[in-house]
């Protein structure tokens, strides 16, 4: 039994109720991560505050679905993976680069490559990345407000799959078609 109330637009603390019935209106349902993040208005707030921030960042959509989804795996966080993969596949990803990501694996377009390499990187040493990797991530064409804009995807999307595993968020139905779990 989990200590962490899976809330309603009813149930959830007053400061965190006109969130919930956004999110709802704008999924068309209420996604069961969003619905235990609702605990703490103060979390789901900065969750989707930062998630909104990274979105208007100069990366292009596939971009920015690259380093959610090299945090997700790299982070475990089932819910995040399946979600970000039904969004890449709105966007007219590629097979095998959504195939790549999911699988922690090489892919296929060198610069978005050179971006998963960067994403790790940042992880990796926590931010000080060394001097040859941040190069290596310039010189694939990304600029040093994209770096920064790196960390900002890696914050917002660490902070949602702590709180996914922490509260042990299940895979809503609609997105079990994008079902993921790490390798063995």
């Amino acid at each position: 039994m989990s200590v962490f109330p899976v809330h309603t637009a009813e149930t959830a603390p007053t400061a965190a109720r006109r969130t919930v019935e956004g999110v709802r209106g704008r999924f068309g349902w209420l996604p069961t991560p969003v619905a235990l993040m609702a605990e703490s208005p103060q979390l789901l707030s900065g969750f989707l505050t930062a998630s909104a921030g990274f979105e208007q960042t100069s990366l292009a959509p596939v971009e920015r679905e690259v380093v959610i989804l090299t945090v997700s795996t790299s982070h475990e966080c089932h819910v995040c993976v399946a979600l970000h993969t039904g969004k890449l596949t709105e966007i007219g990803a590629s097979t095998a680069l959504i195939t790549a990501l999911r699988g922690g694996t090489e892919l296929p377009e060198p610069r978005l490559e050179a971006l998963r390499q960067f994403t790790l990187a940042v992880l990796k040493h926590q931010g000080a990345v060394p001097d040859e990797e941040l190069e290596a991530f310039l010189a694939a064409g990304y600029q040093p407000r994209q770096a920064l804009e790196v960390v900002l995807g890696v914050g917002a999307y660490t902070m949602s799959a702590f709180a996914n595993r922490l509260t042990r968020a299940p895979l809503d139905p609609p997105l079990a078609a994008h079902a993921w779990a790490p390798a063995a």
